[in-house]
């Protein structure tokens, strides 16, 4: 299995029945845009702070509503990626659910480590 294949959910052709595109979050892309236009504002707000040199402690508090931001957007697509995903490959079983599982375990250590 390729990176890329890892890392889909469902080729095109072979989509779900549910006709929700590729991935699980496909049917709310425009939602998740929108949160990640917020998220990328909230980063250049910090690099505006620096550059008007705002007191330390208020990029800080700046800077941890950014990564909550970030940890929050995260979540939701990894339970998006449950739902859709894990949750498509448990159905066809065999293989392919262990894989997806071993997926989103790795997905999981590597948002706790952060």
């Amino acid at each position: 299995m390729t990176t890329s294949e890892a890392g889909a959910c469902h080729t095109p052709e072979s989509g779900p029945a549910t006709g929700t595109g590729p991935h699980g979050y496909t049917k709310d892309k425009e939602q998740h845009l929108k949160r990640l236009r917020r998220i990328e504002g909230q980063i250049r707000g910090l690099q505006r702070m620096v550059d008007e040199d705002v007191y330390c402690i208020d990029i800080l508090t700046q800077v941890s509503a950014g990564t909550k931001a970030l940890q929050s957007f995260a979540l939701q697509l990894l339970e998006e990626h449950l739902r859709h995903c894990v949750a498509d490959a448990a159905v066809k079983g065999g293989e392919e659910v262990d894989a997806k599982v071993a997926e989103a375990t790795a997905a999981i250590a590597r948002l706790l480590r952060t």
